[in-house]
């Protein structure tokens, strides 16, 4: 599947999702491609990994592909602030996507959107690790100059204070004004190139640290979590909950154990206390506070049943 050219595969069937994709176009028609791909329920998925892992169907594994390269897309946007092209990313999380689909066993019960997450990862890691340094380092001319020779010239002012007791490692003032003179490079550019070359690579997933634990690397923070799938999901379904799962419970439930839940615990008042206690809504009603706690337990447990089918 090659990203810079849109091309996807040879011809299909008109009725065949691949053909959805454009056989040539940028990277904006990808993506607006990928992201009209039908996607497929529990027992599609279900039928279609059986089918791979029983028969090694490939239509099937490719129905799979198919199917979640959006997620691919989405995952490859968090990390567009390593200066690498965002289609090389997404082409990454793609190799990743199909060692997923090619090792997905249905049995575990995990969706495949769980499952390919860390293959998608892990690819676009990699292709950071062994990219990222060499592009952030040297991109421009001016840089590209700097690099092949600030380390000679550095030895150079080194030579001519020799006789200086000197531990100093850094650039002067005048040496880096001296530089940018004799190279015709800003005098930022100099600074920058300094600061690069003197700092080390970092591990951006050391992995297992000598005790076993993993170890804690900037891969943790990173990528932006608010954009994980997953995440967003989660963050849907809460929404959803929040709104018409509370809206759909309440109305299940008589009038005076809804007046009874909402002020317990949906009203806020000005002052940002809550609502009536047990002992005010007992008065009102003209029972005993445990007889009102016994309503409102009664509620929530009819509700909390409401409220099932949205989990």
């Amino acid at each position: 599947m090659n990203i810079q050219t849109g091309t996807m595969a040879p011809a299909l069937s008109a009725g065949n999702p691949w053909t959805l994709v454009p056989s040539l176009g940028n990277l904006d028609a990808y993506i607006s491609a990928v992201n009209r791909m039908p996607m497929l329920t529990l027992e599609q998925e279900q039928q279609y990994a059986r089918q791979l892992k029983d028969n090694n169907d490939v239509d099937a594994a490719g129905k799979l592909v198919l199917s979640h390269l959006r997620l691919v897309v989405s995952v490859a946007r968090q990390y567009l602030g390593y200066g690498l092209p965002h289609g090389d990313l997404i082409q990454e999380g793609n190799v990743g996507l199909m060692k997923a689909v090619k090792r997905f066993d249905p049995d575990q019960g995990v969706r495949l959107v769980s499952y390919a997450l860390h293959w998608i990862k892990a690819e676009i890691h990699e292709y950071i690790l062994k990219n990222w340094r060499m592009v952030k380092v040297a991109t421009t001319k001016a840089q590209r100059k700097l690099f092949f020779n600030l380390r000679s010239m550095k030895q150079g002012f080194k030579a001519d204070t020799a006789n200086e007791v000197t531990h100093r490692d850094t650039l002067s003032e005048g040496e880096i004004e001296s530089m940018a003179s004799q190279l015709n490079v800003k005098r930022s550019d100099v600074i920058e190139m300094e600061t690069r070359l003197s700092g080390g690579d970092v591990m951006l997933d050391p992995g297992p640290g000598d005790d076993g634990e993993d170890s804690f690397g900037p891969i943790a923070y990173l990528a932006d979590t608010h954009q994980e799938p997953t995440a967003l999901l989660e963050a849907r379904q809460r929404d959803t909950l929040a709104s018409d799962g509370i809206t759909n419970a309440l109305s299940e439930l008589d009038d005076r154990s809804r007046r009874i839940v909402e002020e317990r615990w949906l009203k806020v008042n000005d002052d940002g206390s809550g609502g009536m206690t047990l002992h005010e809504l007992a008065a009102d009603y003209g029972v005993s506070a445990e007889r009102i706690r016994q309503i409102e337990s009664a509620a929530m447990k009819k509700m909390k049943k409401a409220l099932a089918y949205y989990a």
